[in-house]
């Protein structure tokens, strides 16, 4: 028997990690126990991500011991801890974008590559776990959701026994969402140990045994998720007691129209019809929320409602001034080798004439951060140091610059912490305030109710709205009440 107990899958003891004059870990011990799903939690910059990429390999600790099933092991790459039974589905995606599913879940193998086998492996997986993916389809073509579950069936056909996970519902529907965590529960049951990084924490509790909250790279709480509370967990995370959320209050719209939609039809990169004859307006400061589950074409019709991808047919009156948060800010919002200073000068580069004044662009960068409250960083610095809430605020910041009449934005808090996601829910109800018309989409259907005033839903591309009721915008969501052949106006 070994000195941790045979229940132990994973331990981390005594973790410490510094990245120059930082101390991101100081000292973190860990115990994760087989057949159970454990929740590491604490703000952005905590610590958890960097503790989970030493025990995945990707990053080395200067001191401390990792233990798997009760042996000490050396775990110095990816390929060490796969060798030892885990896998990691890491919060920004790692697929190869030109590659297929199929090839992508081969990828680091042995031996010749055999399409048939890894189609095989993919179906064989999706029926088991409901994330299902054809595995032809290139990893590009996918919508995040289904990047995501490329992401998980990768780690699953490499039969990880102790699965770790970082945000994994973040941009997944409630449905899809509720069916990856009963798959957990029962990975767990089956004598397996799963880490959920998460910031959800109802979610966490719901699905969890253990808790670990690390707050400033030190292990502040450690306990069975049963003698918590979300308010507890909000303390150990923050060090200071949780405000209450708003909730909007559902109002008719008063402003002046500021973007119209008559008919419109839209196709994706295929030619496939993904927004049909969708017919809404969205008037001067209001908040106006999308609920869709994955693929019901909320993507496309952001896209057209950005000005970023044209319409087939209808008519799209937009504003000029358009500001449009995407939902994968390092994918499609930022270049994060780029500084500061170089991505707030990536707004409206396609417009911009003659040469820039780079002195002027920094003290402009400087004024949005002091503005914005984006952390540990001055204008010269890299965007990839920033941590993941200070990049989504740097993104705010820059197309909001100018208070555009229409901001669009897709999944504003994915991956964000309690603190991060309260000071963008400010912003975004800010700036409605001040005139500006928003429209946000989330595949957080409690984040969509929570912001907006007036809920408009997509099911198999058709638009229409909803009352702002839970059950109703959830069935809209499903096609369980049918959407008419129309759309709302």
């Amino acid at each position: 028997m070994s000195v941790l107990g045979d229940d132990v899958s994973l331990a981390l003891t005594g973790i410490t990690k510094r990245f120059g004059a930082t101390l991101a870990l100081d000292g973190v011990s860990m115990r994760v126990r087989r057949g159970t799903v454990h929740a590491l939690l604490g703000e952005n910059g905590a610590g958890k991500t960097t503790l989970m990429r030493i025990a995945f390999g990707l990053v080395t600790a200067d001191d401390g011991q990792i233990d798997i099933a009760g042996a000490p092991r050396r775990i110095t790459s990816a390929a060490d801890a796969i060798s030892a039974g885990v896998g990691m589905v890491h919060q920004h995606f790692t697929n190869v974008p030109a590659m297929t599913v199929a090839a992508n879940v081969a990828l680091g193998g042995r031996g010749a590559f055999d399409a048939s086998v890894a189609a095989a492996r993919v179906e064989e997986i999706g029926a088991r776990t409901g994330l299902r993916l054809d595995p032809a389809a290139r990893a590009e073509q996918l919508p995040v959701g289904g990047q995501q579950r490329l992401e998980i069936v990768k780690a699953l056909a490499r039969d990880a026994r102790i699965l770790i996970l970082d945000e994994p519902t973040a941009v997944l529907a409630p449905s899809e969402a509720d069916e990856l965590l009963r798959w957990l529960r029962g990975y767990a049951r089956a004598g397996n140990a799963v880490v959920l990084i998460t910031h959800k924490l109802r979610e966490a509790l719901a699905i969890t045994d253990d808790v670990t909250v690390l707050r400033r790279g030190r292990v502040v709480l450690s306990a069975g998720a049963s003698t918590v509370t979300t308010s507890s967990l909000a303390l150990a995370m923050l060090g200071q007691e949780l405000v209450a959320a708003e909730t909007r209050e559902a109002v008719a719209p008063s402003g002046p129209v500021i973007a119209a939609a008559r008919n419109v039809t839209v196709l994706d990169g295929r030619g496939a019809t993904v927004v049909c004859d969708a017919t809404f307006a969205v008037g001067a400061g209001e908040l106006v929320g999308i609920a869709a589950v994955e693929g019901a074409g909320q993507r496309e019709l952001l896209r057209a409602l950005a000005a970023r991808t044209p319409i087939a047919r209808g008519e799209l009156s937009l504003p000029l001034e358009i500001g449009f948060v995407p939902e994968d800010r390092h994918r499609d919002a930022l270049v994060l080798d780029f500084s500061v200073a170089e991505n707030v000068a990536l707004k409206g580069a396609g417009r911009r004439r003659g040469r820039i004044s780079w002195g002027g662009v920094r003290d402009h960068a400087l004024s949005l951060v002091r503005d914005f409250d984006v952390r540990g960083t001055g204008a010269h610095a890299s965007v990839r140091s920033l941590s993941g809430g200070n990049q989504q605020k740097l993104v705010l910041a820059r197309e909001l610059d100018g208070t555009p009449e229409m901001l669009v934005v897709e999944n504003p808090t994915r991956g964000l912490d309690i603190r991060a996601t309260q000071e963008v829910h400010a912003r975004l109800r800010a700036v409605a305030a001040a005139g500006t018309a928003v429209v946000v989409y989330s595949s957080d259907l409690d984040e969509v109710l929570a912001l907006a005033t007036r809920v408009l839903v997509m099911h198999a591309g058709m638009v229409r709205e909803v009352e702002r009721d839970r059950d109703a915008v959830g069935r809209a969501m499903l096609g369980v009440d049918s959407l008419s052949a129309g759309s709302s106006p």
